[in-house]
């Protein structure tokens, strides 16, 4: 350490022996001995060697080094957009509110206007002197008290007392603008006009972005109400007109969205009715031969929107069933003939026979028996049930389920063909050949043009020929005999298929279901049959008819038993007496 000016610091004991101004001058010299090293060290440049803790000094790079590592001014974040740049170290305070930089004028011509303007709302501000003489001070209307509310008399020209608009607030108080649209039937104009109604501003205590509430005096708006309707009963009486008109206005519209909801909901309905209509798709027409089971096309659901639903002009569509399980069937189309209770029993008994068909081999015959009415706007299903499996005869029970109940029965018994067991019939009667027999719908038009016939017959014999011409069956009158007084109605019957190739002897029999409930061989109903209807025996309402429905070539290939009830009254029609 030669050459440098350096004294260690006094020890304690020292200290106790030298002055005070020897201390300060010790402390001195230190201080610029350590300015002189300091001063060396900056000459000499920066220096490698580690300072006593090994670590090398600290190299600060001026920002003018012409270094490739001096450090380079930071560049503008462009996601910050547009601002203007100040040198807050050059901004000084002018104590005009503005910040200003150094050498810039300030106007003095704003800061007097401004000055100006703060001047005038702190004279507004302020309250009114007091006078020395109580003469010449305001007073309040009420209690003749000096300290009145300045903002009442400044904005509604209302001289009270603090004191009195809490002891009297049905005049003093203040009323929203709602209230006085409301409660005195006032509009908007007379509300915004000052001079008819002055108003004082306030901010919206629900929510500084709300506008301004407009309060106004009571006992202001009151007396202008009165001046407007002509007295408080007048404004009571429009008050309740208009409550009046708004609860009707009301209800009419409740009545309105009503009527509306229960349009869409009847259109809703139709619609969905009208999606549930039967549409029939034909499938790929099949081979129904001796051998091939009869199949069930899928269609769409059963329609319930028409209770009387027309009789369908082709077999196919009558006998039509939808298959829902292994034995469970139901039908697709239901037919209600013209006057009758329900549905046609002969479909009813022939879609069982399908449903039947469907679960047993068909080389095996038939025979089958029981009828009941139906209604024609809910499908029927069908259940087979297979009773017995034998080499000679198969049995099967079909029940038809409507609304939860059984309403029919069906006994099947199909029994394999044995053509080398004698045979016996009844003969074919002499008729005329089939197709020189009148039509039934041609001759009930026929019927319906005599001018003699009363308009309620014609009209059924014009709906019985409709029937007729649009049904699968085709029916002739052969002829009538009378034996005994008993009367034989012979009629050619034809099934209308709507194709060239006739079906197999399983439909075959399904079809002349629709006819009769018993047959013995093989036939064909699109070639016609005669079917022979006697009745044996007729009394109290009911009926019992026999039929045998043979081939033209003269065999008998059916016999119908059935009984059926049928009312005529005798004594023809009575006059209606009156009860009392």
């Amino acid at each position: 350490m030669e050459g440098r000016n350096v004294h260690p610091p006094p020890s304690t004991a020292e200290n106790s022996l030298l002055t005070p101004e020897q201390i300060k001058r010790i402390e001195l010299n230190r201080l610029k001995a350590k300015a002189r090293q300091r001063q060396r060290e900056q000459e000499a440049g920066p220096s490698s060697t580690p300072n006593p803790n090994q670590k090398r000094p600290l190299e600060v790079i001026p920002a003018v080094s012409t270094s490739p590592t001096a450090p380079k001014p930071l560049k503008r974040d462009s996601r910050l957009g547009k601002y203007f740049e100040y040198d807050l170290s050059k901004m000084v305070n002018s104590k005009g509110g503005f910040l200003v930089e150094d050498g810039k004028e300030v106007d003095e011509d704003s800061r007097a206007k401004e000055r100006e303007r703060e001047r005038q709302r702190a004279k507004q501000n302020l309250e009114p002197p007091m006078y020395l003489d109580p003469s010449l001070n305001p007073k309040c209307r009420e209690c003749q008290s000096i300290d009145i509310d300045y903002t009442y008399k400044k904005i509604f020209g209302c001289l009270v007392c603090n004191k009195c608009k809490d002891e009297y607030p049905e005049k003093y108080s203040l009323l929203t603008k709602t209230e006085c649209k409301e409660d005195y039937l006032l509009t908007d104009p007379e509300l915004r006009d000052r001079e008819l109604l002055p108003h004082l501003l306030k901010a919206n205590p629900h929510k500084s972005t709300f506008a301004n509430m407009m309060l106004f005096l009571r006992c202001q708006v009151e007396d202008f109400a009165w001046k407007k309707w002509g007295s408080p009963e007048a404004l009571d009486t429009e008050w309740e007109r208009r409550t009046e008109e708004k609860k009707k206005k009301k209800n009419k519209k409740f009545e309105e969205g009503l009527r509306d909801l229960r349009r869409r909901t009847r259109e809703g309905v139709w619609q969905r009715r009208k999606d549930q209509e039967h549409k029939h798709v034909f499938g790929v027409t099949e081979d129904l031969g001796d051998a091939t089971r009869i199949s069930c096309s899928t269609t769409q659901a059963f329609t319930m929107d028409d209770p009387n639903q027309a009789e369908s002009s082709k077999i196919s569509t009558s006998l039509e069933l939808e298959q829902i399980e292994v034995n469970l069937f139901r039908s697709k189309t239901l037919f209600k003939p013209t006057k009758a209770r329900g549905v046609f029993g002969g479909q009813v008994i022939s879609q069982a026979i399908v449903a039947a068909t469907n679960c047993v081999d068909p080389v095996f015959g038939l025979h089958c028996y029981f009828l009941l009415s139906a209604s024609p706007a809910i499908p029927i299903i069908y259940f087979v049930e297979r009773l017995r499996e034998g080499r000679s005869y198969t049995t099967r029970s079909v029940k038809a389920v409507q609304n939860g109940k059984i309403i029919f029965q069906l006994m099947c018994s199909y029994h394999k063909p044995e053509p080398w067991q004698p045979t016996h019939q009844w003969p074919m009667p002499e008729v005329p050949p089939l197709e020189e027999c009148e039509l039934e719908e041609v001759l009930f038009r026929r019927r319906a043009t005599r001018e003699d016939l009363p308009s309620k017959v014609r009209d059924i014999l014009l709906s019985y020929a409709l029937e007729r011409e649009n049904g699968p069956i085709a029916v002739r009158r052969a002829g009538l005999t009378t034996e005994d007084g008993t009367q034989t109605f012979m009629h050619w019957v034809q099934a209308r298929t709507g194709q060239a190739s006739h079906y197999g002897a399983p439909y075959q029999k399904c079809i002349l279901a629709y006819l009769s409930d018993l047959n013995f061989d093989n036939f064909c109903c699109e070639d016609g049959l005669l079917y022979v209807v006697v009745c044996p025996r007729a009394a109290s309402g009911r009926a019992v008819v026999h039929g045998r429905l043979y081939s033209r070539a003269g065999n008998l290939v059916a016999a119908t038993c059935q009984e059926g009830v049928v009312r005529a009254d005798v004594r023809g029609p009575t006059e209606n007496k009156a009860k009392l």
